[in-house]
């Protein structure tokens, strides 16, 4: 997809806001369609098929996640939560409900508009990826012969470190919550065991950063789950 003139539906009920929004957007090259409440999100949504959601959690008939499940039940656009509410638990509800980010307000104006761009650069990873390699530094993937190696030298991953791995690249750039991880790797009866997952997760790093206490690809969402960098643009937002 090119980024030149997608278009990004905002979802905010505060005018002040959504002007504040359109303005940044539209300076950038982006087109534009607004909602003021869920009802009207899902039928723009429905009428114009934006390439990216900007939604606020705090609209006026209903709350801002219902919007989220109308629209995955057609739509794989892209959903960035926009909102006051910075609670962990917040976070995690809105992920676990299909929204792709979550950026607590304020936000400054170029890390949201980095979002937006990693965001749409990486909407064909909700499919199988279509790369078969995939480069980590000196760390390689191959995901077809399903081998990793390190400056040529063949890393040895346990089974769930390397279904872990492949989750993560999957969703490459997005968070990916403790329960999804949980749940793709060891099965909806362990869907609590975060425990258990940080301890998985403490080997693959070990394995795979260059400096395992200062993660540059395997970066940790606090209280959410984690994100597997591939696109610097994130790191400099």
């Amino acid at each position: 997809m090119s980024e030149s003139g997608a278009l990004i539906l905002i979802v905010e009920d505060e005018a002040s806001v959504r002007r504040s929004l359109r303005a940044i957007l539209l300076d950038c090259g982006f087109r534009v369609v607004e909602a003021g409440t869920a009802a009207e999100a899902v039928q723009r949504a429905s009428e114009h098929n934006p390439d990216l959601v900007l939604l606020d959690l705090g609209l006026p008939d209903r709350d801002g996640l219902t919007v989220v499940t109308a629209m995955r039940a057609w739509s794989l656009a892209p959903v960035i939560v926009l909102s006051a509410r910075g609670q962990e638990g917040d976070k995690v509800t809105a992920l676990d409900s299909g929204a792709d980010d979550y950026l607590i307000k304020p936000f400054s104006a170029n890390e949201l508009l980095a979002r937006i761009r990693v965001a749409l650069r990486h909407v064909a990873l909700r499919t199988p990826i279509r790369d078969p390699v995939i480069d980590l530094g000196d760390v390689r993937v191959d995901l077809s012969r399903r081998v990793v190696t390190r400056s040529g030298q063949e890393i040895h991953l346990t089974p769930h470190e390397y279904k872990l791995l492949e989750v993560l690249l999957r969703h490459a750039d997005r968070v990916v919550t403790h329960r999804q991880l949980l749940n793709e790797v060891w099965g909806p009866g362990h869907s609590t065991e975060t425990r258990y997952l940080r301890v998985y997760m403490v080997t693959l790093r070990q394995k795979l950063e260059p400096v395992p206490g200062r993660p540059r690809w395997i970066i940790t969402e606090p209280g959410v789950g984690y994100r597997l960098r591939l696109d610097r643009e994130l790191a400099s937002s």
